[in-house]
């Protein structure tokens, strides 16, 4: 589990965080700094940290198995909110198409099968489009196809590239490193925006995010990603200034307009959260909105240029 020096780091720093932030909290609170509704705030993001950490931490760390299966839970569970949000879930061949298209991708993560995780998309679409036809409801047949195919591709296919990482032989620090960038990334935009933040980002879309807020997020979150990297990508051809600081750039900008996707969903719908997984402050998705986007930008990127993965190994369930 901790042949990585970073997995041993960040596993120790994770749980350390936990240990502490209570205590800090009530430090800022005996000195005045903040008052009593930011606290019940920061009390509430605490208390939902205590139960995805360990959630997050412990598949990874027991293997790449444990870790597929927890993301295609976690994207299965992330499209249930979605599709009880909009309504989808009423289309009950449209949904169905879209769970069995998020199994198979994570399927086809599992079996180190990347051609099949590739077709799966177009062919999940197709038909997608092609089941939908049959219901003989033209009307509303663009909303419903629509749907379905932005559900499977943000959770099936986009997500789905986390389960991707575990076929790589260094998948638990890179996993590790893009998770805690894009949880810190939430983090560094919420401190820098109660801090220096004034001007609205996109007041109809998420009210709360600031110029500064998503400023100070890119600044800290590069260097913090780039320093970081360097360990994860040691010695490869990542391990350069310029990508790591791309990759940082990456995980914040894309990070931050991932959240902001969630949340255009939500301001449409006319809803504050996408569930009520962690009472009074949203759902799972809510949660992981940020990944979203992240995971297929810094697979593809990390691919180009370095590669993820062993091709010498063979397909684990359907040979070849």
């Amino acid at each position: 589990m901790f042949d990585s020096p970073v997995v041993a780091t960040l596993t120790i720093a994770a749980a350390g965080l936990l240990v502490c932030t209570p205590i800090v909290i009530a430090g800022l609170e005996r000195g005045g700094k903040i008052d009593p509704a930011l606290r019940g705030d920061l009390q509430r993001r605490y208390r939902s940290w205590l139960v995805l950490a360990p959630l997050m931490i412990v598949p990874v760390l027991l293997g790449a198995f444990f870790t597929i299966v927890a993301v295609g839970v976690l994207s299965l569970l992330c499209y249930r909110e979605l599709a009880r949000a909009t309504g989808l879930f009423r289309e009950k061949l449209i949904s169905l198409l879209v769970v069995v298209g998020i199994v198979l991708v994570n399927f086809a993560a599992l079996d180190n099968w990347y051609e099949l995780f590739v077709a799966l998309f177009p062919l999940t679409v197709g038909l997608i489009a092609a089941v939908a036809i049959f219901a003989d409801r033209p009307k509303g047949y663009i909303q419903r196809v629509a749907l379905g195919v932005l559900s499977f591709m943000l959770l099936g296919a986009c997500l789905g590239h986390l389960s991707l990482f575990a076929d790589d032989p260094n998948y638990r620090a890179i996993l590790f490193w893009i998770v805690m960038s894009v949880e810190l990334n939430d983090v560094f935009a919420y401190v820098s925006g109660k801090s220096f933040g004034h001007r609205k980002l996109a007041p109809h879309t998420s009210p709360n995010k600031t110029m500064g807020g998503a400023l100070g997020a890119l600044v800290l979150t590069t260097v913090l990603a780039a320093v970081v990297g360097h360990f994860v990508f040691r010695a490869s051809e990542i391990d350069r200034p310029v990508h790591l600081l791309m990759l940082g750039l990456i995980i914040s900008v894309v990070g931050q307009l991932g959240d902001l996707l969630i949340s255009s969903i939500k301001r449409d719908l006319d809803i504050k959260d996408m569930g009520q997984t962690f009472p009074g402050h949203g759902g799972l998705l809510d949660r992981f909105d940020s990944l979203i986007l992240v995971a297929p930008a810094v697979f593809y990127y990390v691919g180009y240029f370095r590669g993820i993965g062993n091709p010498a190994e063979y397909r684990l369930f359907t040979g070849g």
